[in-house]
C-alpha cells in the first residue's frame, strides 16, 4: 500500500540544483462532471480573491474562492452539431467530432492522453469513477454511451467506468481481488509499525491520520453495499423475486458520491493515482434525490425548469466538489496542501438544461503545484478562439506535457 508524501522520508531523485526535487508532492488532476447543466440565473461569479461574489449554485465553494478559477465562454464546436445530450457529452474532454447512425467514434479524452505519459508513474495510470450506470441505448441517432462516459481511452473505446466503491478501492490498494482477502490495513500493519519508529513526530501523526481514514472508508464500504441498489430509474417490481445479489452500490446517492470522493482523495494522497475522473451522473440522467426531498422527478426532467428544487440539486452536486477540496486542503504536503498540488476541474456538457452548449460551465480549484493563481474570473465569451481544448492544453502544461495541439486547439489559454 502506497504511503502519503512525508517530509522526513527522502526520495530517490533528490539532487541539488533540480528545479523540482523528487520529494516534492506530485501534481494531480481530478475532473468532476454532472449532466444537464445548471440553474440559468444562479451559475455565475464576479470579482476576485476574497471579494469574489458567487451565484447560489456555487455558494458551497465560498471557502475556496482564493483557490478558484471561474471560466466563462469556452465551448466545443463539434458538440453543437447534434444539439442533443449525447452529442454534447461524448466529446466534452476531447473536442472531437462524434459519429452517429449506429457508429461510435469520439476522441481520446485529456485524462487518458495524460495517463499514457504522466500516469505511467503510478500504480493506476488513471482512475475512472461514476455514480450512475452507463446507458447503452440510442437517442436521436446518437449512442447514449456518449452521455454515459466522459473518459475515452481511444476514439472508439470509452474507458471502463467503476461505479462500485469496493472495486474502485480494491483497484487502488489490492493486487488481486478475492472475497477472502483480509483488510488492506491488516495486511500492512507490521510494516506500518516498523516505519513509524523512523519518521518525525509530524509524520507519525500524518501516518496515523492516514491509516484511520483508510479504515473508515473500508468500514463504510463494507456497510454501504448491504443496503440495495443505485437510485434512479424505478422498476415496477419493488420487492426482489430472486435471491439478493452480492454487495454492491449504496442505496443513498449522497453516501455513494461521498465514498467515491473519499476514494479519489485516497488515490491522490497515497499516490496510487494522479489522474481521476468522477462522473457524478449521466447526461440525460435518471437519478432521483430522496436525500434532498426531491424524489418526484428524475434529474433530466428537473433540468428543464429553474425551480427551487433544481437549485437544491445543483448545490448538492457542487457540495461534492467542496467536500473533495476540503479533504485535500486539510492534507499538508510540505509548504503546500494537497489541494495546492491538485487541479480539480468541474464541468458539465451544457450551461443550462435547455441544451445551451454555446458556452460551457467550468470551475477549476487548486494550485497545480503552485503554477495556477486562483481567485479569478476568466471570460472568453467574446474571443474568437475559445475552444474548450485550449483549457486542456493549459492543464497539460502544468504536468510538463506539451503536445503541439489537442482536439481542435493549437494554443493554450495563456491566462491559466
Amino acid at each position: 500500500m502506497a504511503l502519503p508524501w512525508m517530509e522526513s522520508l527522502p526520495v530517490w531523485g533528490d539532487e541539488t540544483g533540480k528545479s523540482k526535487p523528487a520529494s516534492e508532492a506530485p501534481v494531480r488532476l481530478g475532473v468532476l462532471f454532472s449532466g444537464n447543466g445548471f440553474h440559468s440565473t444562479e451559475w455565475w461569479a464576479k470579482g476576485e480573491g476574497k471579494e469574489m461574489e458567487l451565484g447560489k449554485v456555487l455558494e458551497p465553494l465560498s471557502d475556496y474562492r482564493e483557490k478558484m478559477l471561474f471560466i466563462k465562454g469556452l465551448y466545443n464546436a463539434e458538440a453543437l452539431k447534434g444539439n442533443i445530450h449525447s452529442s454534447q457529452t461524448g466529446n466534452l474532454l476531447s473536442g472531437a467530432p462524434l459519429a452517429s447512425g449506429g457508429e461510435i467514434r469520439s476522441g481520446t479524452s485529456v485524462d487518458q492522453f495524460l495517463a499514457r505519459t504522466y500516469g505511467r508513474e503510478t500504480k493506476v495510470p488513471s482512475l475512472v469513477l461514476g455514480c450512475e450506470k452507463s446507458n447503452p441505448s440510442v437517442h436521436k441517432n446518437y449512442s447514449m454511451l456518449y452521455s454515459s462516459h466522459i473518459s475515452w481511452s481511444s476514439p472508439t473505446t470509452p474507458t471502463p467506468l467503476e461505479i462500485y466503491p469496493a472495486l474502485a478501492f480494491d483497484r487502488l490498494f489490492k493486487d488481486e481481488v478475492t472475497k477472502a482477502d483480509q483488510s488492506v490495513l491488516d495486511a500492512v500493519l507490521a510494516d506500518a509499525k516498523s516505519l513509524r519508529g523512523g519518521i518525525s513526530t509530524r509524520d507519525q501523526q500524518k501516518l496515523d491520520e492516514y491509516l484511520d481514514s483508510v479504515r473508515e472508508v473500508e468500514t463504510r464500504i463494507e456497510h454501504a453495499g448491504q443496503r440495495g441498489e443505485l437510485q434512479g430509474w424505478r422498476p415496477t417490481l419493488t420487492v426482489p423475486n430472486i435471491p439478493r445479489p452480492a454487495d454492491g452500490i449504496p442505496q443513498d446517492i449522497g453516501e455513494h458520491m461521498k465514498l467515491m470522493a473519499d476514494i479519489l482523495v485516497l488515490g491522490f494522497q497515497t499516490d496510487s493515482t494522479r489522474l481521476c475522473t468522477l462522473k457524478l451522473n449521466n447526461d440525460h440522467s435518471s437519478l432521483r434525490f430522496p436525500n434532498l426531498g426531491v424524489d418526484y422527478m428524475i434529474h433530466h426532467l428537473l433540468s428543464h425548469s429553474d425551480t427551487a428544487d433544481w437549485l437544491k440539486v445543483n448545490q448538492f452536486f457542487i457540495q461534492q466538489l467542496a467536500y473533495i477540496a476540503g479533504k485535500l486542503d486539510a492534507i499538508q504536503e510540505g509548504e503546500r496542501t494537497a489541494l495546492d498540488n491538485t487541479l480539480l476541474v468541474y464541468c458539465s456538457s451544457m450551461l443550462t438544461g435547455n441544451h445551451d452548449a454555446s458556452q460551457l460551465p467550468v470551475v477549476v480549484l487548486g494550485g497545480g503545484g503552485g503554477r495556477v493563481q486562483g481567485g479569478r474570473v476568466l471570460d472568453y465569451k467574446e474571443q474568437p478562439e475559445r475552444q474548450m481544448c485550449r483549457l486542456f492544453l493549459s492543464l497539460m502544461d502544468k504536468f510538463d506535457v506539451h503536445p503541439d495541439g489537442f482536439g481542435d486547439a493549437k494554443e493554450a489559454l495563456q491566462e491559466i
